[in-house]
């Protein structure tokens, strides 16, 4: 038997055993979606190997109709490109002025970002919760399971994070923010600061200042391009973990959006760069 099952047997009080029974039963259905999800992808790599279900089955004592079922079960496995657990979806807020109790403001757009985020990963099995913090701020980066979708001049921690990515940068001149790739050469102004309705955004898995994990950055030169961030994952997440999977990469996203919409909608997102993998990754 399990050690934690046998923990909680040996609880005397019944009301402490009540809340350690649960407790446990929520960490083994968590971990048992994962293995799920785990075994799917293993699966999935077989056939992809060119194994077909009869030989699959062969192998791991099942039948080719059982391996059938398991390749639809459980998680699809791009859901660990976001995470493996309850997401945290850091954003920044503006505290209001001219109130003497201010609460920070979040732009619409990093909101619409949230909400398509919370969506892809509902649609995967996976809840999101949103954080907000004040800009100028401290954001706390060592934990699993998490998003930030804000630009870089927000948090001094978080920048010093950034800049240590080799391929892709921000910087600000008389011109105003912008992108730099490195590797190609080539520098990305957003073209809303010429009247178009379309801009840039970043989009990055950086190593945690601890140096245990990693977490998902997105960002564009201005608010819009985290809304255009979450419709890439939207449409994308599944070649993107099939190429990358949980490797440390950035890359720069170019968003098109409808400036006649309410909440300037989002309608196409593309690939400006390449993905970049990191040393190391």
């Amino acid at each position: 038997m399990h050690p934690d099952v046998l923990k909680v047997l040996g609880i005397k009080e019944p009301l402490e055993r009540a809340k350690e029974a649960g407790r446990v039963h929520d960490e083994f259905q968590k971990g048992g979606e994962e293995l799920a999800r785990v075994r799917r992808e293993a699966l999935q790599e077989l056939v992809d190997s060119g194994m077909n279900n009869t030989q699959i089955g062969e192998a791991l004592g099942m039948t080719r109709q059982r391996v059938g079922q398991l390749l639809k079960s459980g998680p699809a496995p791009e859901r660990a490109f976001l995470g493996t657990d309850t997401l945290t979806v850091v954003m920044v807020g503006k505290l209001e002025t001219g109130r003497p109790d201010p609460q920070p403001v979040v732009p619409h757009d990093d909101l619409i970002a949230f909400e398509r985020i919370r969506q892809l990963a509902k649609l995967l099995g996976l809840d999101a919760t949103s954080e907000v913090e004040a800009s100028g701020g401290f954001v706390r980066l060592n934990r699993d399971n998490l998003i930030v979708m804000c630009g870089p001049r927000h948090f001094p921690n978080l920048r010093e994070v950034i800049e240590s990515d080799e391929a892709i940068s921000f910087d600000k001149d008389e011109e105003g923010w912008h992108l730099i790739d490195h590797r190609a050469g080539k520098v990305f102004r957003s073209p809303m600061d010429a009247g178009e309705p379309r801009d840039y955004a970043y989009l990055a898995r950086l190593r945690r200042p601890d140096g245990k994990g990693t977490f998902l950055y997105g960002a564009g030169i201005h608010a819009v391009g985290e809304a255009g961030i979450a419709h890439f994952l939207e449409h994308h997440i599944g070649d993107m973990y099939k190429q990358l999977k949980g490797k440390r990469f950035s890359a720069i996203i170019e968003c098109d959006f409808d400036p006649s919409s309410t909440g300037r909608e989002i309608v196409a997102t593309k690939l400006a760069s390449d993905f970049y993998l990191a040393p190391g990754a």
